[in-house]
């Protein structure tokens, strides 16, 4: 197949279209063990709407989510369309976040790579590789762990946190939490962010120190290409793509 056919989970509707994506990163967090199975959340701001959100219902098994799973809530916890609820801490993180931060899409997990960074004293990321040098001055830190979130003001809190151009949170002794404007543009975040602090908690196993590289390599990093045939945005969507078609052959379903 090539990477430009339109893919078979591709819909004209935004509603169903979301729903697709959103239950295609469900099962894709799985397959990238970023999943802790029914915990952790997943959400997108409702195609036509600022106060409504689409969430994976909470019981089920990231791994058998499918697109008519999906409900929406508002920033009360009530769910208007769809069977189910929103998890308590969904809706007292997420809800504040898309409403202050204008967040159209937010995925927070404890994966484990992630976590273990964020288990430090220092838990800093450090530009020290090329994609790593993507996140630079784009993590917001959350320093001070403050018990699970049951109360929006929680969340509200978090929100403050993520300052312009911020779309990754660290949470210490907690997660991580990436916003982004669609989900193949979060996902992507979520997948590269373990990947990197992969990379930095085995580099740092070996106890010899880690080489960051100098702001003007890392500003030349995130500049866009002038020749660059594949915009950004048009990167995540393919990589998004790809990672639909790997689902297709490993946990077909989502789309359902």
């Amino acid at each position: 197949m090539s990477v430009h056919a339109i893919s078979p989970s591709q819909v004209n509707d935004p509603v169903t279209q979301a729903k697709i994506d959103l239950a295609a990163a469900h099962r894709l967090a799985v397959l990238h063990d970023l999943d802790e199975g029914i915990d952790n959340h997943f959400t997108v701001t409702a195609p036509g709407h600022d106060d409504r959100y689409l969430i994976l219902p909470f019981g089920l098994h990231w791994s058998e989510a499918r697109a008519s799973d999906m409900i929406v809530f508002d920033d009360a916890g009530k769910t208007l369309d769809g069977n189910g609820i929103a998890e308590l801490s969904a809706v007292c993180i997420h809800g504040p976040i898309h409403r202050i931060a204008g967040a159209r899409v937010v995925m927070h997990t404890h994966q484990t790579w992630t976590l273990a960074l964020n288990m430090l004293d220092d838990n800093r990321l450090v530009p020290s590789s090329q994609t790593a040098a993507y996140f630079h001055g784009r993590v917001a830190y959350d320093d001070v762990y403050t018990g699970t979130a049951d109360f929006a003001e929680e969340g509200e809190r978090l929100a403050g946190l993520l300052g312009d151009g911020q779309h990754t949170m660290f949470m210490k002794n907690h997660g991580v939490l990436v916003t982004g404007d669609t989900v193949a543009q979060a996902y992507r975040r979520l997948y590269l962010i373990e990947r990197i602090c992969k990379a930095q908690v085995l580099a740092m196993s070996t106890g010899r120190p880690l080489a960051p590289l100098a702001e003007p390599i890392i500003a030349q990093v995130q500049a866009p290409p002038k020749h660059d045939t594949h915009p950004r945005t048009e990167r995540e969507r393919l990589f998004f793509d790809a990672m639909k078609r790997v689902l297709d052959r490993e946990l077909p379903g989502y789309a359902a």
